[in-house]
């Protein structure tokens, strides 16, 4: 009795695949039949997150247009205080970032290993770059209290020194109950009631209404001013503050600029994720001419990254 001998080639394996399927490409996913339809596709995928992006930023730059609007004199004002020089050298180096992502996905589609490498840890160093510089003006501004809502009325400062630079006032003792901490923003509103001659009020964890988020009136504004003058001879924590130009609601340019320049900011984090897992499987040697979608993909997001810092630097940098 012969037996019958199973043709190799035809056996499957455990996952009822035949043999032929062995040969395929470990980077083409199982639903595309090709790897140019993946790329097709994952482009089209990048785009359409994109649009969701292009509709997240664009909500942000209506919300601009409208304070800007309602509040000229305001934003002419507040953009003084940003540095163009800085500002001006993270446009530069995005850019140059984005120079060296386009790049990268030539060398990838060339299948230059070394220099789609160098090319990837360039727009890494673009956008460390471009994160020290933005740590350096946010920094700055925050230690000048140039921030959003009341806090950018109200200096931090111990309750005693507040007090005693205040003409007329003399205490022995701190006027609340309690750590000094808690006693500035107190001290402070207690200290210009008696500048603009109104009556005192009992200490209250509430603010008073003239140290509110609306902005300063022209009487509380020349208290504010002289507080600062005196406690510090014109070089506080807050100088702005005894600027007498300073419009009423100055606090809602640094509102928006912080939320859209840190949205921003945490989108070029995201990107540094991604490159980095570029180059992690670059150093592989994953990449070539048949297979480079990542860096493709990569490279797009980036690419409107740097897009919408273009667009912040003229409308909050170069307003005047």
């Amino acid at each position: 009795m012969t037996s019958i001998q199973a043709n190799p080639s035809d056996q499957s394996d455990d996952h009822g695949h035949d043999d032929h399927e062995h040969g395929h490409d470990p980077n083409l996913a199982h639903h595309f039949e090709s790897l140019e339809q993946q790329l097709d596709s994952g482009k089209l995928g990048m785009w359409l997150f994109l649009a969701t992006e292009i509709l997240f930023f664009g909500g942000l730059f209506a919300a601009y247009a409208v304070l800007r609007a309602r509040n000229p004199e305001v934003f002419s004002y507040a953009s003084h205080y940003l540095d163009t020089m800085m500002g001006g050298i993270n446009t530069c180096v995005l850019i140059l970032s984005s120079l060296t992502m386009a790049l990268a996905v030539r060398f990838a589609q060339q299948g230059r290993k070394a220099a789609l490498i160098i090319c990837l840890w360039l727009t890494m160093g673009g956008a460390v770059g471009f994160l020290v510089i933005k740590y350096f003006e946010y920094s700055h501004k925050i230690h000048d209290h140039l921030v959003w809502g009341g806090t950018f009325y109200e200096p931090v400062d111990e309750a005693q020194r507040l007090l005693l630079a205040t003409p007329g006032v003399e205490l022995d003792a701190p006027l609340i109950d309690g750590p000094k901490e808690a006693n500035a923003s107190e001290a402070r509103s207690i200290a210009l009631s008696q500048i603009v001659n109104q009556p005192e009020e009992p200490a209250s964890s509430i603010k008073t209404a003239i140290l509110g988020p609306a902005g300063l009136s022209a009487g509380p504004a020349a208290a504010e001013a002289a507080i600062e003058t005196k406690e510090s001879d014109g070089h506080s924590a807050a100088g702005h503050l005894g600027d007498p130009e300073m419009p009423v609601g100055t606090h809602l340019f640094f509102g928006i600029y912080f939320c859209m320049t840190g949205l921003h900011g945490i989108h070029v984090i995201i990107g540094m994720g991604v490159i980095g897992w570029l180059i992690w499987r670059s150093h592989r040697g994953e990449f070539g001419p048949k297979y480079f979608t990542p860096v493709d993909l990569g490279g797009l997001y980036w690419h409107i990254v740097d897009l919408i810092w273009i667009f912040l630097f003229p409308l909050f940098y170069l307003i005047h």
